[in-house]
Parts: C-alpha cells; structure tokens; sequence
C-alpha cells in the first residue's frame, strides 16, 4: 500500500503538458502540411491576409493588457517605461551583435529588431502557470503589450543602415513614410484611442450595465452586448490600419466582467491560428544554423535585461519572479510579421525568424517545466519533519495496527520526561 502511494505521488509530480502547448503542436504540424501542398506566399500583401494578421494580433494585445492588473502597473510603471524603451535596444543591440558577429553579415542587424520584442499573444494564451505572482505577471504582459512601438521605431532607422550596409543603394521599402509616417501612426493611434474611450463612456450613460439589484455599476459601464460590438469595431478598424497601440492602451480601460471567459478562448484561438500561419511559412524553407543562434540569442538577451536591468527599476521582486521574468521571452504573431515586412528588402528573413520562434518557445518551455520540477523539489525539502520530530528506529508509528501502536505517543513523552 505505501508503495502504490509513493508512485501515485511520483506521477503527480511529473510535469503535465499544457494542452495549449499540444494544440500549438498540432497547429504548427498542420500549417506545415498546407505550406507543403499550397505556396503562401500569393497570400502576403493581399488586403485579406493583412486584415486576418492583424485582427489576430489586435485580439492578442486586447486579451493581454485586458488582464494587467492596474494597481501592479501603477506601481511599476518606471520598469515597464524601462522594459519598453532601455530593455528592447538593449536586447536588440545584443541579438544583432551575435548574428554580425556570428556570420558577419550586416544585414543581420536587423533580424535583432525582429525578435526583440516578447509576442503578447503567445505571453496571454500561455500565461497560466502558478509560479509567477500576479505582480510579476502583470509587468510582463504589459511589457509584451507594449514594446512593440520602440519595436517599430528601431526598424525604421536600423533597416536603411542595415540595407546601405549590405551593399544595396537607395533606401528600403520598409521604412515608407520614415519619421513622417511613424508620426502620423502616433496620431491615429492617439484618435482611435480616444474615440474608443468616449464611446464606452457614453455607452456606459446610455446603456449601464446593471448588477443584481439593478442600480447602475460605479463607475458606469455599458451593457455587455453594446460593450461587446464597440470592442469588435475597435477592434475591426485597429486590424484594418495596424493601430495596435491603440488595442493595448484599449485593454486597459475597457473591461467589463462577462468578457473574461470568451475573451480567453478567443486569445487561444488566435494563437492556434497564428501557430498555423508561422506553419506555412517554415514549409517554405528554413535556415536552421541562423534561426537556431537566434532563437537562442533572444532568450539569452531576456535573460539578462531582466535579471540585471529590471531590479534597477522594479523593487521588490522576489527571485522567483526575478527568474520567471528571465525565462518569459516568448516571439510568435509579431515576430513573424514583422520578418514578413522585411522579407522584401531583406531576402530569406521569414527562413531564419521562423526556427527562431520554435526555438525560443521551446527553450521558454524547457526552462519554465525545469522551474516547476526545482520548486517542487525545494517544496518537498521544506516539507520534511524536523530531526526532532522523526520517529526512532524500532518504534511502531501510533494507529499502525501493530502491537502497542496505540500508546507509541504516550511512550515518547514518559521517554521525554
């Protein structure tokens, strides 16, 4: 009997496998298939395809900043403005230097900027453990959210340095408008923000939500259906004109009760389907030495900002949440499209970022299933019964069914005395 009960706690304390993780499996395999039998490419740059990215990744802001906690996030928002800004040319200054250095390429500046910043889609569709405090989860989600803009900006100055480097004249089409486009982003993203706001505050007066006793909530909030079809119009015109700073800024404020559970299935829904698109593309071919080394060069890079940067920043982290930082990067959506904006100034990008992406997620899982088999490990020391209190050889255990087991317990105290 003691026996079965051993083993029954062994396979307890085996790792389970998320069933997320599974069907992102099953998503990345299938994906694979359809890239073998259909070439993708045709797709990209069509009005559909950019509209279906997009609105993948503004659920995946949404769902993210949706479930910051705004209390953390005021108390930290010197180590996200940190994270956002220091942390990603920090990262990207330490990606990029590895792959010049590693194949000396200049090009390859620019593959740092690209998988840099930490995919908020896959942080929320995946962010379910219980190692980190909500604290911790909540600077990491609003990191993921919002690193995507200095994400942007580097790509508009390092790219036309990148390009001229690589020996190629003129300037690439990626940087577009330059500072005058990335400045008028700001501006519709400022517009959509704020007509997203004003909409829930009047829907909020014409349509309260009510609670039980039917007095209005405080503060006014609208009922679920008019607040749910102003969340998918946002949501609708961020995706058609890439606003994403919108969405997250969005999430922050617009949030009502019901939404949490369907607002859960969408986010992993859309990061199964975004798993299914990075498929397509890594059955187009793949550089596995380039997209290894990178994949590693960006977990390493997570590591070490939020190991050595972020307690500048942020007081207070215990080290368990110090290490879980360390080991959050994760690149998904974001990273693939922005090596698909890339692709046509910067040839066989998507080859390279695409085993990249495998290989940080599993590198991010690796390391969190370790994690957990060290807490459990460290838990079950704690938990062992002092010197003091161990049973002496030859001693029945009290209520064993052995003879004189019963008193085991007045033995010890006359034994004591």
């Amino acid at each position: 009997m003691d026996r079965s009960r051993r083993d029954r706690g062994r396979r307890r304390k085996l790792p389970a496998v998320p069933a997320v993780l599974l069907g992102a499996l099953g998503a990345l395999v299938l994906g694979t298939s359809i890239g073998l039998a259909a070439d993708p490419t045709r797709l990209v740059g069509t009005t559909g395809y950019v509209f279906a990215t997009g609105l993948l990744l503004a659920v995946g802001l949404y769902g993210s900043t949706y479930g910051i906690d705004l209390a953390d996030l005021r108390r930290d928002l010197r180590g996200v403005v940190a994270a956002v800004t220091l942390g990603v040319v920090l990262k990207a200054a330490m990606i990029s230097g590895v792959m010049v250095w590693a194949f000396d390429r200049p090009e390859y500046l620019i593959l740092g900027i690209v998988v840099a910043q930490i995919d908020p889609l896959s942080v929320t569709a995946l962010s379910k453990d219980g190692h980190m405090s909500q604290r911790a989860r909540s600077l990491l989600t609003a990191w993921a959210s919002f690193d995507d803009p200095m994400t942007v900006l580097l790509t508009l100055y390092v790219a036309g340095y990148a390009y001229t480097a690589a020996g190629h004249t003129g300037a690439p089409s990626v940087v577009g408008g330059g500072a005058r486009g990335y400045a008028l982003g700001l501006a519709l993203n400022t517009l959509l923000t704020a007509g997203a706001l004003l909409a829930w505050w009047a829907a909020g007066r014409l349509w309260p939500a009510r609670r039980a006793g039917q007095r209005p909530a405080r503060p006014r909030r609208p009922a679920t259906v008019p607040a749910a079809l102003l969340v998918l119009v946002m949501l609708a015109l961020a995706a058609a004109n890439m606003l994403m700073l919108a969405v997250a800024v969005a999430g922050l404020f617009l949030r009502t009760e019901p939404f949490a559970r369907p607002l859960t299935r969408a986010v992993t829904s859309a990061f199964l389907l975004a798993t299914v698109l990075l498929g397509l593309f890594v059955a187009q071919g793949v550089s596995i030495t380039p997209g290894l080394l990178l994949g590693g060069s960006a977990f390493l890079a997570q590591a070490v900002v939020a190991m050595l940067l972020m307690p500048l920043f942020v007081r207070g982290l215990s080290g368990r949440d110090r290490i879980l930082l360390g080991i959050g990067q994760q690149n998904g959506l974001t990273a693939v499209l922005l090596a698909l904006t890339l692709e046509r100034d910067f040839p066989k990008t998507v080859g390279i970022v695409a085993p990249a992406v495998v290989t940080v997620n599993l590198l991010h899982y690796g390391a969190q299933i370790a994690f957990g088999c060290w807490s459990r490990h460290r838990a079950g020391k704690g938990r062992q019964p002092a010197a003091g209190q161990r049973r002496l050889p030859g001693h029945p255990a009290p209520g064993d069914g052995t003879p004189g087991g019963a008193p085991a317990a007045a033995d010890g105290l006359r034994s004591s005395a």
